[in-house]
């Protein structure tokens, strides 16, 4: 039966987790207005306008769209998000920033293309689990079709090279299946294959190792592959319980790379402490909690699927970079959601959020 109110509880979860995340991303960026004032404002108007003005503009059509339009085109909008995500390779429209061709630069905007492929996937990945239903226990309509469909988004983001992104995709289709009912002994085969796959990856990629070692110890090269990382922690350390207070990082304004973007879970521990981390690190699990409460009372399979797709996917790359600047992880550069820099993932972001309110009108419950 349908119900015609959105999940509030929901709904107040991903505000909070915006309101803190712009709050951040403003005072994060001061570093930027320190050194160079245009850049600032260009950044600001591609968070602010971009990101969460045609965010919040797609996350409403996405809220009025029937959630089956999505099952209807899956396969059109993943192919499209592997198209404009191999365009990064036209010289006419791929943009290289730091040895990555990550990026397409159309006149004085830019965007990364990875962000439609990813939520691309996990619709089309949602729509093929619902389409063959019981058959996904079979390998060849389980297993099969997502070693297929990694191995496509493999060969696109290895060579620019994006491995975070591969890696979250791979986490969020083995969540998947382990949702959809796949068995156990199938999960630890894609599991071992896609280790196989990074370990060899990183075996042959001098940029990888680098990253493994400084993860590995911290403290090998402080001006050079740890330097990241031993900053982040100073700020986070600096932070103590409650924070230097809002605006006070002295991190962000010399030290730390990246300040509004990788780094910015490290300039709200200096602000905010060790309770505006934590607090962070709550409504993050409460959104994943409620995302998959949602799920688990949505109408039909592809439903399911979807809301658990979206929310795992989100929840996995704000944790893991929550878990890089800490040094729990290998630094990965994955922004941290609805707070780091990124305008295209900020309103990507937002009409997932748009798709998932829409499914909990629908509620069983």
């Amino acid at each position: 039966m349908k119900n015609k109110k959105v999940d509030k509880f929901f709904l107040i979860i991903v505000f909070l987790l915006i309101f803190i995340g712009t709050a951040v991303f403003i005072s994060a960026s001061l570093g930027i207005l320190n050194k160079n004032a245009n850049t600032f404002y260009s950044v600001l108007f591609n968070q602010i306008v971009l990101g969460l003005g045609l965010g919040f503009l797609g996350m409403y059509v996405a809220l009025k769209i029937d959630y089956k339009f999505w099952r209807t085109y899956s396969f059109y909008i993943f192919l499209a998000g592997i198209l404009v995500t191999v365009a990064v390779f036209i010289p006419s429209l791929g943009w290289e920033h730091l040895g990555a061709q990550r990026w397409i630069k159309l006149g004085p905007v830019s965007f990364q293309p990875v962000e439609i492929l990813k939520f691309g996937f996990v619709i089309y990945f949602a729509a093929w689990l619902s389409w063959v239903k019981n058959k996904a226990q079979d390998f060849k309509y389980g297993i099969l079709p997502l070693f297929a469909m990694l191995a496509v988004i493999a060969l696109i983001l290895f060579n620019q090279p994006d491995t975070k992104s591969f890696i979250l995709i791979t986490l969020t289709g083995i969540s998947m299946l382990f949702i959809s009912g796949v068995s156990m002994k199938y999960i630890a085969l894609i599991g071992l294959g896609s280790t196989i796959v990074l370990g060899t990856l990183v075996f042959f990629t001098p940029y990888l190792q680098s990253r493994v070692k400084t993860f590995l110890d911290p403290s090998s090269d402080p001006q050079g592959s740890s330097y990241q990382i031993q900053q982040s922690l100073i700020a986070i350390g600096s932070g103590g319980v409650l924070g230097r207070g809002y605006g006070q990082s002295i991190q962000k304004f010399s030290y730390l790379p990246e300040p509004q973007g990788d780094s910015i879970f490290a300039v709200l521990g200096e602000e905010f402490g060790f309770v505006g981390g934590t607090t962070i690190i709550i409504l993050y699990l409460l959104f994943l909690l409620r995302g998959l409460r949602i799920a688990n009372n949505s109408p039909d399979l592809f439903s399911r699927l979807l809301v658990s797709g979206i929310v795992i996917l989100i929840v996995a790359q704000s944790y893991m970079n929550i878990a890089s600047v800490t040094g729990v992880f290998p630094l990965t550069g994955v922004p941290l959601v609805f707070v780091s820099h990124g305008g295209t993932a900020l309103m990507m972001y937002l009409i997932a959020i748009g798709i998932v309110l829409n499914i909990s009108r629908f509620s069983t419950k």
